[in-house]
């Protein structure tokens, strides 16, 4: 694991800003991991964002992440999957299924994906940035406990989150991925270490993230999704933020936060109906880094199919948690759901205050 410091950009982020630095984890095996011609999960989405986050006008300090020990991959997932998948690439790989493919060089990615998260939050105890981005494929948050799906291979989010409660820490995961984190979601389930809060469009893959979700035993109420008609834009995501998450993490407190950062809610994403724009994840980034503990915050590359939506939101998204203000204006518009903010605060305000 090296650290190397890059300076982007010269700093656009406006004269009154406290310097911030980022940690970039990265590594030439994500290009390595084949998912066939034509596939929509292709390497060149990893340069993409990149280029966005070292262009984003603060300091980048480079880290290369090591495999991931298996013992932390098998906290999330049985051990016997991830032998299958050992034992699937080893072979030379193919489809897991109609979505999900892997190749011979799939195995040593996907340790490194599913490990970069914990790497990057031991830098960032250590002092060594204000937060940490994760720019590594295959994504994770499909991934369940025995099954590969949605184009993830290992649930590189719910392996950070499962070794940060372990070390005693409550965890916030915000998922603002156009799709539902079904395997996130299901390994937290009944855990009130960590609060699970998804923005995603209802009605698409995978089906699931429905408002009446919202955990079981103790886990009851740390689980909660926002799901959104296609046409949604960023006018309601930058309301929920203000009005729903806000107070939810005013209460929970967690101490690290960790955001599963799907750029597929863009408007000019071919896989899904949302409409939301750079400026509308720079909002949200600058709305959770208000929310967080200084230096306790990893943001993990999840969807985003459109390579300049990639690296412009990307690039938003570390300004906007450097502390750029310009976001507070310029929201995409789109559709303005009927009555949904009313619906969510009914369910959500049996467990939170939301006032």
């Amino acid at each position: 694991m090296q650290a190397t410091p890059i300076v982007g950009a010269q700093n656009p982020l406006g004269c009154h800003h406290v310097p911030v630095t980022v940690l970039l984890a990265s590594h030439d095996s994500s290009l390595a991991h084949d998912t066939g011609p034509r596939h929509p999960e292709r390497p060149a989405r990893i340069p993409a964002v990149i280029e966005g986050v070292r262009t984003a006008g603060i300091e980048v300090l480079d880290l290369r992440p090591e495999q991931a020990d298996l013992s932390l991959i098998t906290a999330i997932h049985s051990p016997d999957y991830v032998e299958d998948i050992r034992s699937f690439c080893g072979g030379g790989g193919g489809a897991l299924d109609l979505d999900t493919h892997a190749g011979s060089a799939s195995w040593d990615a996907a340790l490194r994906a599913a490990g970069a998260g914990v790497q990057v939050a031991d830098a960032l105890r250590e002092g060594t940035a204000d937060f940490g981005f994760v720019a590594m494929r295959p994504p994770g948050h499909h991934a369940e406990w025995d099954r590969a799906m949605g184009f993830c291979l290992f649930n590189n989010v719910a392996v950070t989150a499962a070794y940060l409660t372990e070390r005693g820490d409550r965890v916030a995961i915000v998922d603002w991925d156009v799709h539902h984190g079904n395997g996130t979601q299901r390994t937290f389930y009944s855990d009130d270490r960590v609060l699970y809060l998804s923005l995603h469009q209802a009605g698409i893959y995978p089906g699931t993230g429905s408002g009446g979700e919202l955990g079981e035993g103790s886990g009851e109420g740390t689980n909660l999704n926002i799901a959104v008609p296609a046409g949604t834009g960023g006018q309601f995501y930058r309301k929920a933020m203000l009005e729903l998450v806000t107070p939810v993490f005013d209460q929970f407190s967690p101490d690290w936060v960790l955001v599963s950062a799907g750029y597929d809610a863009h408007a000019a994403d071919p896989l899904a109906g949302l409409m939301l724009l750079e400026a509308d994840y720079g909002f949200m980034a600058q709305t959770l880094a208000r929310l967080s503990v200084p230096s306790r915050a990893v943001v993990f590359l999840e969807g985003g199919y459109d390579l300049s939506a990639l690296e412009g939101s990307a690039r938003a998204t570390v300004q906007g948690w450097a502390g750029a203000n310009r976001f507070d204006r310029d929201a995409s518009m789109g559709r303005m759901p009927v009555g949904l903010m009313d619906r969510i605060n009914t369910l959500w305000s049996r467990y939170w205050d939301l006032h």
